[in-house]
């Protein structure tokens, strides 16, 4: 025997179905858009991480300069070369570098 549905139960079936139907898309939506934020943050993790550890290089390269400077000798080495400096009866003679002579 078959049973007769009311057009109340249809009703109420197809509202039920449409607010299921509503409630999945908008979890499917929420996690979405939730996975695409966390694949952005992991991206933007890893991009600081190496910025980071560059950053951790250049303070190395920097506290080893700053010991160097603590040296006269090579202060004295290094502004003669960078700014050619000179000592009283030096003659500083510039060879210019392959780059130069190209341009």
């Amino acid at each position: 025997m078959k049973k007769k549905v009311s057009k109340k139960a249809k009703r109420r079936m197809t509202i039920l179905t449409c607010l299921l139907i509503g409630l999945i898309v908008i979890l499917g939506t929420t996690f979405f858009t939730n996975w695409v934020t966390i694949l952005e943050n992991k991206k933007a993790v890893a991009d600081l991480t190496a910025q980071y550890e560059e950053l951790l290089e250049d303070e190395s390269a920097l506290k080893s300069e700053v010991v160097k400077l603590q040296d006269p000798d090579y202060v004295a080495r290094y502004a003669r070369e960078k700014y050619l400096y000179s000592k009283s009866g030096e003659i500083i003679i510039r060879i210019p570098d392959n780059e130069d002579e190209e341009q």
